[in-house]
């Protein structure tokens, strides 16, 4: 499962982040940008992808539709580019666990 950076979060993170997270991408990078929550969820899940936003949005949905697709909830708050890479990094095992946990649809970070 990969990664799908939510419009609300860095398009960086997809660079800097490719040493840990290799097949990351964005929704601007996918044709995305600015899609409505529905449009972003129904690829993630027909494109294998884990959606991963600073808002409730997508967490929401997961709680209420289950998974496929599996959301990742950043709960930062206002904060940097490098704080969210280095929260993903410090967060890597867990995420990675998350993803092949089949009977979970959210995770929440920190």
């Amino acid at each position: 499962m990969k990664l799908l950076f939510d419009e609300n979060l860095p398009v960086r993170l997809v660079r800097s982040l490719a040493d840990v997270f290799p097949s990351a991408a964005h929704v601007t990078q996918t044709g995305l940008g600015r899609a409505d929550d529905g449009r972003i969820w129904d690829f993630a899940r027909q494109n294998n992808y884990c959606i991963v936003s600073k808002d409730s949005d997508h967490h929401d949905l997961a709680i209420l539709r289950g998974h496929p697709p599996k959301v990742v909830w950043i709960r930062l708050g206002n904060c940097t580019t490098r704080q969210i890479e280095d929260c993903l990094r410090a967060n890597k095992g867990a995420v990675l666990e998350f993803l092949a946990a089949p009977g979970e649809s959210a995770m929440l970070i920190p």
